[in-house]
């Protein structure tokens, strides 16, 4: 199947744009209103892919769920007073990130 190629190639170029990123650095970001944070029950690559495949029901699937949602005020200030780092990967014009544990 040509279309499980494809799909796999796409996530594994997903892949390698994720980094992690101090949330101090994306601050511009969040206040564009561009920065949607993935629940950590997610994968985020393939959220990122979903998005980039302009999968509308998916994607309304996890916004109805609140799986996926506008970063909040508060989880931004929370994340600049614990110095936060997330991980994140960007699918223009959004920036997807995600919790993580190190620092």
């Amino acid at each position: 199947m040509n279309n499980i190629n494809g799909y796999h190639s796409v996530k594994e170029k997903v892949n390698l744009e994720t980094s992690k990123i101090p949330w101090q650095q994306l601050q511009r970001f969040f206040a564009a209103g561009l920065v949607i944070l993935v629940s950590s029950e997610l994968d985020l690559v393939e959220v990122a892919y979903q998005f980039s495949s302009d999968n509308k029901h998916q994607v309304e699937q996890w916004l109805t769920a609140k799986k996926i949602a506008p970063v909040s005020d508060q989880q931004a200030i929370d994340w600049l007073t614990m110095d936060a780092v997330v991980w994140a990967v960007v699918v223009k014009p959004w920036l997807l990130v995600q919790e993580t544990l190190a620092k």
